[in-house]
């Protein structure tokens, strides 16, 4: 008997069972879309921090004024005026692996225009801010190297605060207060969105690092510098340059804890990744639980088709068929139910993943090798679980086959 005429036995055996079958297929169908769904999830949420984090700018990295100790009792960091101009000025000129930097102060203050008001944060930063945060303009323009030099009242307002304090009025051009000190605000940052750390980035307003010092915060030293690396790679070593470099122009000892800190928010994304990669796993793996009771009902079921048709293999076998051909016909039996339900399984997943991660807002993402994994995976599952019943089947003694009633 030849493998074609094997299949047809197969197929016709199927579908005399049409809603065994189907029933029987129910349990790999729940499976592969509960895979696909789950890792569909995972890359999605994974992706949507992803972008948050690189929205957060280009090869980023920062130094930030260091915490203090007095009386036993220690303060939170930026509470060291120990970062200054100078040291950010040394950053650029000597650190091969940094591309740009800017000096930073911040501060919080109550902002008005007109009868409209807002709490709000003002950051100070240099000429370069923008291009290290990967952050364009809305409207107008970014303040120039003279207003940094002469501590212009110049501002950009984010999206947040152009709607509280504006509504649909054009910022550009007019005045407002800040600490009772007036501003021309000169430009509009484009929205950024929520960070991938909750708070809002259009809930802002960016002046001259030299202005926020003298005229808001009062103080000399600056709270952070943001610093952009040459690429990617070089993330590492341009941290590594820039610790080095601070603890030298501070006179730190080597046993000396350091008055600053240094982050990459590639650490932030490498660890968002690694914890996505894990969660992906842990879903599919829960998933594929499901995946393994499908594969014990097509079993079952097998079993269960092999006693009902005993009379009917040793029909088979009496008239020619061989050991392998009954063989054969089992686990084609059991590969169609399996491959059958993967497909519609993927079908529901993706289905699925498209509905919740319309709701929840997520970036849909299915993977095509997902898709591929889940098609082989219930082909596995078929012959793996279906090995067992065609061996008993293939082993049934022709005459006491025949007899059987």
């Amino acid at each position: 008997m030849d493998f074609e005429v094997t299949v047809r036995v197969a197929l016709r055996s199927l579908e005399r069972h049409k809603l065994r079958s189907f029933l029987t297929m129910l349990g790999i169908v729940i499976g592969i879309a509960a895979v696909v769904a789950s890792v569909s999830f995972g890359e999605g949420a994974s992706h949507m921090v992803q972008a948050q984090i690189a929205n957060m700018g280009t090869n980023l990295l920062y130094a930030f004024a260091g915490s203090m100790g007095r009386g036993g009792v220690r303060q939170g960091w930026g509470s060291v005026s120990t970062l200054t101009v100078e040291d950010s000025q040394a950053i650029a000129r000597e650190c091969s692996a940094v591309k740009l930097v800017s000096a930073g102060a911040e501060i919080g203050a109550q902002v008005v225009y007109g009868d409209q008001n807002w709490f709000t944060e003002v950051n100070g930063v240099d000429v370069d801010f923008p291009i290290i945060r990967n952050w364009p303009l809305a409207a107008g323009t970014f303040f120039s190297e003279e207003d940094v030099r002469r501590a212009a009242n110049v501002a950009l307002v984010g999206q947040t605060v152009k709607g509280l304090l504006y509504g649909n009025e054009d910022p550009v051009g007019t005045t407002i207060r800040v600490k009772n000190i007036p501003f021309r605000v000169i430009g509009v940052l484009a929205s950024k969105g929520q960070a991938a750390f909750g708070f809002d980035q259009d809930d802002r307003i960016e002046v001259p690092f030299t202005t926020a010092q003298k005229k808001l915060v009062g103080k000399t030293y600056l709270q952070f510098i943001a610093i952009s690396a040459i690429d990617r790679d070089a993330v590492k070593l341009a941290t590594t340059q820039v610790e080095q470099l601070l603890r030298e122009r501070h006179h730190l000892r080597p046993d000396e804890e350091a008055d600053f800190s240094v982050r990459a928010m590639t650490e932030a994304a490498d660890a968002a990744a690694a914890a996505g990669g894990v969660m992906t796993m842990l879903l599919a793996g829960v998933a594929s639980i499901s995946l393994l009771v499908g594969g014990i009902g097509i079993m079952n079921i097998m079993l269960v088709s092999v006693t009902e048709r005993t009379r009917e293999i040793g029909i088979r076998m009496a008239t020619g068929a061989t050991d392998s051909d009954i063989r054969g016909q089992f686990i084609i039996e059991a590969v169609v139910l399996s491959l059958l339900g993967g497909l519609l399984g993927i079908v529901f997943g993706v289905v699925l993943s498209g509905t919740v991660a319309g709701l929840l807002g997520w970036p849909r993402l299915v993977s095509p090798m997902a898709l591929t994994s889940a098609v082989l995976f219930s082909t596995a599952v078929g012959i793996f679980f279906g090995y067992y019943p065609a061996g008993k089947a293939a082993n049934l003694d022709p005459i006491e086959a025949l007899r059987y009633e």
